[in-house]
């Protein structure tokens, strides 16, 4: 076998054992490890078996992911959210939504879409969205006689939202990969994040118009007075939208790097705990123990990927890839629909942390042959993995939102219920393909 043969192997072989269930990060790593053990063979390779480069880059590759400056701000922005989390302000905060929104159709569903959209900026964790609100809203709505597809569809597309509006963990590990700035592509980030946002509600708002009955509005015995409404949104959403906008304002601002700003932001997050009185050392450690090994797990996922892409590319894998595409005289929009329909394919199997490492850097090499901005083709990206969370088999957010689900809300009914929504991220592309302006106007207002 020829080289470039060996690396789609090395491919090949990686998406069917992580298809087994075995881990990614380690995956990868015992990938590079082997496979860059035959690239990387010195001539008196079995005089020594240690005497080879592959360990060299190994270690150089671990260095590189510890003293990045872009990655500091990862624990730091998940210190935050998981701090937030457990200070008890999102079912102030949904109760709020809910009452001040109750005379629109489907208000209890807008308020999770809502609720979601806010708590997601302050989180970025997509799983912590997801059960939280699965906890919280869909007991909610389904006793409030909300059809089970639409209340789980609205939990499960809400808190996904966390991909695409910053502060979003995978925007900055897109930044460092492909070496653009994350405070541009915070900037470009933002309006398709509150476009998508919007699309959903007013998605749940038309169906609730034209079919009541899956939306019933809440009686009015049920509703308090306006002052204790009026209480609940001071209390609930200023304090936390204060929080987001310090954090996302200072960045686009060019106040503060983004590790500066999450750094602040943790400091927020823990006053804010601390005001709701929820701030207890048993959540504290927990809020640090999950810090630790999710920063971990992006640290260890950073060196695995660096390694195997290095030894993928040293094979000549990324070159076959790009002749490839480039024999296909494709243009510039056809490279764009070519590669968000690949990312497409792969959310069925993958999770986005596979495809931001291992499959993005595939296709950054060729933007500048086709004229692609790195800002909007990262942001295309970030849109386009919300199907991976969403696109069963492997929709993460609809198994999130089952394992804290009622027992008589079956996996099916909630795949169901997530199928529009797919629909409407597949639209939103659609809206970004035909006018790029929508991410890229920020941030060329704000940075030139």
């Amino acid at each position: 076998m020829t080289d470039p043969q060996i690396a789609i192997l090395m491919l090949v072989l990686f998406i069917a054992i992580v298809l087994l269930g075995f881990p990614i990060a380690f995956t990868l790593i015992a990938m590079g490890l082997g496979f860059g053990y035959y690239a990387y063979a010195m001539p008196d390779q079995m005089d020594n078996i240690l005497n080879n480069r592959i360990f060299d880059l190994f270690v150089q590759n671990t260095f590189s992911v510890m003293s990045n400056d872009v990655l500091v701000a990862v624990p730091l922005f998940l210190f935050m959210g998981y701090v937030v989390e457990r200070a008890n302000i999102v079912d102030r905060l949904f109760f709020s939504i809910q009452i001040a929104t109750r005379h629109v159709p489907g208000s209890m569903a807008v308020a999770a879409l809502a609720t979601c959209a806010v708590f997601a900026t302050a989180t970025g964790i997509v799983g912590a969205v997801v059960t939280l609100m699965g906890m919280l809203a869909l007991p909610a709505m389904l006793k409030a006689g909300y059809e089970k597809k639409l209340a789980t569809g609205v939990i499960c597309a809400g808190g996904t939202l966390g991909i695409l509006i910053p502060p979003s963990i995978m925007l900055i590990v897109y930044a460092a990969i492909a070496q653009v700035s994350p405070v541009r592509l915070y900037a470009a980030a933002l309006f398709p994040g509150i476009m998508l946002a919007s699309m959903y509600m007013v998605y749940v708002i038309g169906r609730a118009t034209f079919n009541p009955a899956l939306a019933p509005k809440p009686r009015e015995e049920e509703v308090p007075s306006l002052g204790k409404v009026i209480w609940q949104l001071v209390t609930s959403f200023l304090p936390l939208f204060a929080l987001i906008l310090g954090v996302l304002g200072s960045i686009l601002a060019g106040i503060a790097t983004p590790a500066e700003a999450a750094g602040v932001g943790s400091f927020g997050g823990l006053l804010l705990a601390a005001l709701y009185r929820a701030l207890t050392w048993q959540r504290l450690k927990e809020a640090v123990f999950l810090t630790a090994r999710t920063s971990a797990m992006v640290c260890w996922l950073f060196i695995g990927s660096w390694t195997f892409a290095s030894v993928f590319s040293y094979l000549g894998g990324h070159g076959l890839i790009e002749e490839w595409v480039l024999d296909m005289e494709v243009g510039r929009v056809g490279f764009l629909i070519l590669a968000q329909l690949i990312i497409f394919l792969l959310g069925w199997p993958l999770e986005w942390s596979e495809i931001i490492i291992i499959f993005v850097p595939i296709f950054l090499p060729m933007l500048d042959t086709f004229g692609v901005d790195p800002l909007f083709f990262g942001v295309l990206v970030a849109l386009n993995l919300q199907t991976s969370f969403l696109t069963p088999p492997m929709a993460m957010s609809a198994y999130y939102l089952k394992g804290v689900a009622p027992s008589h809300v079956q996996l099916i009914e909630i795949f169901r219920g997530i199928m529009p929504y797919l629909a409407i991220v597949i639209l939103a592309m659609a809206m970004m393909y035909l006018f790029p302006e929508i991410a890229l106007w920020l941030p060329e207002y704000l940075f030139g």
